[in-house]
């Protein structure tokens, strides 16, 4: 089911022509090297990552603003704009007719950039972890609009389930009711994005590419507009020891609660928090999720494509 693309998109035309062809296509957000990674190491991810997928013979197609201008397959030169300045805003869907009004640079979240994804023809999109249900939402309302946004999206998204700052229990309860698929990839367990637990089961789990791809398929064939999301944990080598994981959450936790930390400031405010207290050793596993979910995603593209 593909979408026509508004005039305010661009898409380059390498990404075109693979979509018009069938050839695989991976899309990729960008605020993981805007607002997630430090100068000059994010500029490296983002090329070494389209690297890998160009390597597994699937065309990436990095997502972001420039210029005010949504943009799908960003260039070389276009990643290292973002990743070298300052300037550079996060742009959820709501805000892209605000960056585009003001001719803004920006990094694009989940939802923006599945949304644009969808826009240009690609199935398939790798993040690192989702946004969801933030602790104490009950009484804010603080939700991610990822949420919302994948409900009406149908696309493909690969992901290490949510960050574990995030109420994990309610994002799935809300997934749930949204209407959004959810399974987890060689896993009977929810990943909790630095670690491959969460407490949490899938409702369902998918042991192969193709299996995943399989899913995608049918959602296509039910007509339905809702997002398939694979929950991909990050290697149990490779995870945050979990014991060391709870102790550094729940000291992150305390102090944005001590410093009255709310809003849009909570989650950088904790994810720089879990990244001092570890050491930097939290960045290295969100680089491997980053690795893990890229592959991935590029072999359900080829199951798709095929």
């Amino acid at each position: 089911m593909q979408t026509a693309p508004s005039a305010g998109i661009r898409i380059a035309d390498r990404v075109r022509d693979a979509v018009a062809a069938g050839r695989p296509v991976l899309a990729l957000e960008s605020t993981i090297l805007t607002h997630g990674l430090p100068v000059p190491r994010n500029l490296d991810v983002g090329l070494e990552t389209e690297a890998l997928v160009r390597d597994a013979d699937v065309e990436p197609a990095t997502i972001g603003v420039i210029d005010g201008v949504p943009t799908v397959g960003l260039d070389a030169s276009e990643i290292e704009r973002l990743c070298g300045s300052d300037d550079v805003v996060k742009a959820s869907t709501r805000d892209l007719p605000v960056a585009r009004a003001r001719r803004l640079d920006a990094g694009t979240t989940v939802a923006a950039t599945a949304w644009l994804a969808h826009r240009a023809g690609i199935r398939v999109f790798s993040t690192g972890g989702l946004g969801g249900v933030h602790r104490g939402a009950t009484d804010t309302f603080d939700e991610s609009a990822d949420l919302p946004s994948l409900a009406v999206t149908p696309i493909t998204v690969v992901s290490a389930g949510v960050k574990s700052i995030l109420d994990i229990g309610a994002t799935l309860e809300r997934l749930e009711t949204l209407g959004i698929t959810v399974v987890g990839y060689r896993t009977d367990r929810y990943p909790g994005f630095y670690v491959a637990d969460s407490g949490f089961p899938v409702p369902a789990r998918v042991d192969s590419p193709a299996e995943a791809a399989g899913v995608a398929r049918a959602r296509d064939e039910l007509g339905l507009d809702s997002a398939v999301l694979v929950a991909n944990p990050v290697a149990e080598s490779e995870q945050l020891d979990p014991a060391v994981h709870d102790r550094v959450l729940a000291e992150a936790l305390s102090a944005a609660a001590a410093e009255r930390v709310t809003g849009h400031d909570t989650t950088p405010f904790l994810l720089d928090f879990v990244r001092r207290a570890t050491g930097g050793r939290s960045l290295e596993v969100n680089l491997a999720v980053y690795r893990g979910n890229a592959l991935l995603g590029a072999e359900i593209a080829r199951g798709l494509a095929r």
